[in-house]
Formats: structure tokens, C-alpha cells, sequence
């Protein structure tokens, strides 16, 4: 009897603490499916999904929520006069269920824990508009848009192990660590016939890895390109440099990066659209990445119709 009391207490202690956590005040404003425009003007304040302990994009220093899309969704929130709160997102196994537990339906513990927005979503048509089996669309019940920065792929080495890198055909005689189960690790383990397998380490995220390479177990970090900027730009790795090589046979070696919102939320998606737009294009966003020692191009989708004077304003350059 008495473990069952405990079992009850701990029960409704945990019920407690959620509820605590998911709500954001107004039980009205708060129901997700509602979370509209209007709604969101009325409430003051926009719910900013960013990723977990993900630098330089969204991360905690000193207790407050830092980064470059934190940076970004509190400008957006200043633009629409409203407050910014953060959403943090733990990533799930891929971009769907983070869609679904974030954007439109909610994890099946916490379903009123939704984002009005979501960043970094990858800006992929073909992603958008993918189909199962019976013809329906995967995504539906989302809209992505609103691309404002374009990533790649980046190699970081030591300079004292090897005098460049000239291909990945290096990494046959140089370990190379990466993040595991991301892209640069499969891409990494099979290419050139699993002939790189046995030099790449495995590590929790970039950080630690460039952890392993300032301690000489690797020669190399692969990731991210803003991550590798992010790690590069402190003193403890002033020492390492920029691989300038290609990555032939990756899939995508660019792609933009954008916004997520519910399928049902247009006129919030146009809204943000327009303010994104300005930032990019202003040539605001690249002054972001410039003031966190980061490198900035301009997505692909803004490079199909603005002249190349306006994509250099918007890259910052004269």
C-alpha cells in the first residue's frame, strides 16, 4: 500500500511539474491548434522553436538562450511588436517526428507544448512535397519556408598532422572525427569503398570533437560549416585551419535552411516571410554571423531572382 502511495504522489508530482512547464499563462492562448496570427498578437508574445544545445545556432550560456536563431527569433519578434519566449526542441530520430511534436500535433506526453515556429527546418521542395505509398503528403500538416541562410558542409585540420586536405582520400592514413549517426559520419564510413571506416571517431557532437583533436586523437573534425566557424573562432583552437576540399558523391553539399509553422497558420507564415525577407536581404542577418565570427551566404531560393548587387549587400560585401 504504501509503495503504491509513493507510486501516486510521484505520479501527480510529474503531472503537476508538466503542466507547469507547458503552460504559458491564458489556458485560451495556449491551446495549440489556436496558436493563429491574431491570437499570437493578442497574447504578446511569439513561441520561438529552436534546437537544444545546438552552437553556435541555439544553446544556454550563463542561463540564457544564445545563438544565431535566437538572435534571429527575437528580431523577428520585435518586427511583429510582440515578446520573444523560446521553445526548446530535443531532437527526435528525423525532421518529421520533430515536426510533428513541435509544429502541428505535439509529443504524446506534452501536446500543448507546441512552437508558433520553427527554425532550422531544411528548405527542401522535394521534402516538402514527399508522398507515401497511397499517394498523401508526408508533410501536410506543415509549411516550410522563410529560408534565410544557406549551409555546408566543412572540414577543420590540424596543420601539424597534415599540410592540407586536398580530398577525403586523406583520411585513409589521418583520423577524422565527426558526430555520430549525422550525415558527415555515413558519408565518411562508406565512401571510397569503406576504405575511411577505420579513421573516423565517433563522437557525442562537434565540440567534442574538437575536443579530440586538440588532445591528438584525431587530425581532422568534420561538420557543419557554422559549427566548425563556431569552434575555430576560440582561442583553444586558434591553431587548427579551414580545409578547402569538395565532397563529390555527399548528396548535397548545400541547401538552404528555414522556417517551419502548422499547415492552418498561413497568415503568421506570410507575416514572417516579409520580416525574414527585410533581415536577409538587408544585409542584417549576415552582420548577425559576422558579430559571432560566423560565415554567411544567402540561401539559393533568394538567389533565383535578386541581382548580384543585392546578393552582395545581402553577403556583406562592397
Amino acid at each position: 500500500m504504501k509503495a503504491l502511495l509513493r507510486c501516486l504522489v510521484m505520479m501527480l508530482f510529474f503531472q503537476t511539474g508538466m503542466a507547469q512547464e507547458v503552460d504559458d499563462g491564458d489556458m485560451l492562448l495556449n491551446r495549440p491548434a489556436e496558436r493563429t496570427y491574431d491570437i499570437i498578437i493578442e497574447s504578446g508574445y511569439l513561441k520561438v522553436g529552436v534546437y537544444q544545445n545546438f552552437p553556435p545556432y541555439s544553446y544556454l550560456a550563463n542561463g540564457e538562450p544564445q545563438g544565431i536563431d535566437v538572435e534571429l527569433g527575437k528580431r523577428i519578434a520585435a518586427a511583429m511588436g510582440v515578446e520573444f519566449k523560446v521553445h526548446w526542441i530535443v531532437p527526435d530520430e528525423n525532421l518529421g517526428d520533430d515536426l510533428r511534436n513541435n509544429v502541428w500535433k505535439g509529443h504524446y506526453l506534452a501536446k500543448r507544448r507546441l512552437a508558433d515556429v520553427m527554425m532550422r527546418v531544411p528548405y527542401d521542395k522535394q521534402y516538402a512535397y514527399m508522398q507515401d505509398s497511397t499517394g498523401e503528403y508526408i508533410n501536410e500538416q506543415v509549411v516550410l519556408f522563410g529560408p534565410y541562410q544557406q549551409e555546408t558542409w566543412q572540414i577543420a585540420y590540424n596543420p601539424q598532422k597534415m599540410d592540407s586536405v586536398e580530398t577525403i582520400a586523406m583520411f585513409q592514413y589521418h583520423p577524422i572525427g565527426v558526430e555520430i549517426d549525422t550525415l558527415p559520419d555515413f558519408y565518411l564510413t562508406s565512401g571510397l569503398n569503406g576504405r575511411l571506416r577505420g579513421q573516423v571517431r565517433h563522437y557525442t557532437n562537434v565540440h567534442e570533437a574538437f575536443s579530440a583533436i586538440r588532445d591528438g586523437e584525431v587530425s581532422a573534425v568534420m561538420g557543419m560549416r557554422a559549427e566548425i566557424d563556431h569552434e575555430l573562432s576560440k582561442a583553444e583552437n586558434s591553431g587548427f585551419r579551414q580545409a578547402g576540399n569538395a565532397f563529390p558523391g555527399i548528396g548535397k553539399q548545400v541547401w538552404d535552411v528555414g522556417m517551419a509553422i502548422k499547415s492552418t497558420h498561413r497568415q503568421l507564415g506570410y507575416a514572417l516571410e516579409e520580416i525574414v525577407g527585410n533581415i536577409v536581404k538587408s544585409g542584417e542577418l549576415e552582420g548577425m554571423f559576422a558579430d559571432v565570427n560566423l560565415r554567411y551566404s544567402v540561401p539559393q531560393y533568394y538567389r533565383a531572382f535578386l541581382s548580384e548587387e543585392a546578393i552582395a549587400q545581402a553577403e556583406g560585401k562592397p
